[in-house]
């Protein structure tokens, strides 16, 4: 393996990790609050082709605003289903993902192209030029956020707060925590985070929408949750070993001989994820009331 060829798969890793980043960030705000949403491969699928239609309509900039828009709706409306409501957030997380596999195949047929639409090149986000060839700048955003993420939930009040609903929620209420709002807010930034990123996927990344785009990324951002044990910075570096394993399939199918069949690389990701989730959770430390909606007595 040459030096280029190292530099050119560094550059598709770096590509692949900023969806599965972007959007196990985001969940790790959710989950801190005690809500636990399966919906991301959903919200990635749907953000990706509403930021495409975004996109077209008005450039990329609205591509990303409008994808980030209807993550954070469809965040939005987990929440309250899973708050409010009482439901079961496993169930109300299948149903998304399911009705996004509709949609967007639906969507997709009305535009003319059942199963794939291409974004016109001049409405997707441009690239920086680099040293290692063309990057997109959204990936400095998804270097940046678990930073930003891990300050936030260790050293601000509203980080407390969000512990504190995840934690022992009636305390937090004793105390004076709205814990349904906080969560409601939790879960809203983790949709927009996941619609962010499925933006990315279809105007700055990979230039296209499919019914099948986000390919298990929301499951692996999961994995990627796990791993990190609610940690940002380590969702950081867990979002890079599977982006860099996705990279390395892409980069295979480049090569004029292929030594490794690249379907055979592509089922990486996907072990790499079980041997994460069942290596790991068992060890990990969640939240007392994850998953468990809070009922005021």
């Amino acid at each position: 393996m040459s030096w280029m060829d190292i530099v050119s798969l560094l550059r598709i890793a770096l590509h692949a990790m900023v969806p599965i980043t972007l959007t196990a960030v985001g969940e790790i705000v959710g989950e801190t609050a005690g809500l636990f949403n399966i919906g991301l491969e959903g919200i990635l699928l749907i953000g990706a082709f509403a930021g495409a239609l975004g996109a077209e309509i008005g450039g990329p900039w609205v591509g990303f605003l409008v994808g980030m828009g209807v993550g954070a709706v469809i965040g939005l409306i987990f929440a309250v289903m899973s708050t409010y409501w009482k439901g079961t957030q496993m169930v109300i997380g299948i149903g998304i993902n399911l009705f996004a596999m509709g949609f967007v195949a639906f969507g997709l047929i009305q535009l003319g192209a059942p199963g794939f639409h291409a974004v016109p090149r001049e409405v997707q986000f441009a690239k920086w030029r680099t040293p290692m060839g063309a990057m997109s700048p959204v990936i400095l955003l998804a270097l940046v956020a678990p930073f930003v993420i891990h300050w936030f939930i260790k050293r601000t009040r509203a980080g407390l707060m969000l512990k504190a609903a995840g934690e022992t929620p009636e305390a937090a209420d004793v105390a004076g925590i709205n814990v349904n709002r906080t969560r409601l807010l939790a879960a809203t930034f983790g949709g927009a985070m996941a619609g962010i990123a499925g933006a990315y996927m279809s105007i700055a990344w990979i230039g296209s929408v499919t019914k099948d785009l986000s390919a298990g990324r929301g499951f692996i951002a999961l994995a990627t949750v796990v791993f990190s044990g609610l940690n940002p910075l380590l969702a950081l570096l867990g979002g890079f070993i599977f982006g860099f394993f996705q990279g390395l399939a892409e980069w295979v199918k480049t090569l004029p001989s292929k030594p490794i069949p690249f379907q055979f690389v592509s089922m990486l990701p996907y072990i790499v994820t079980l041997l994460v989730v069942s290596g790991a959770i068992g060890r990990v430390r969640f939240p007392k009331a994850l998953g468990e909606p809070y009922k005021r007595e």
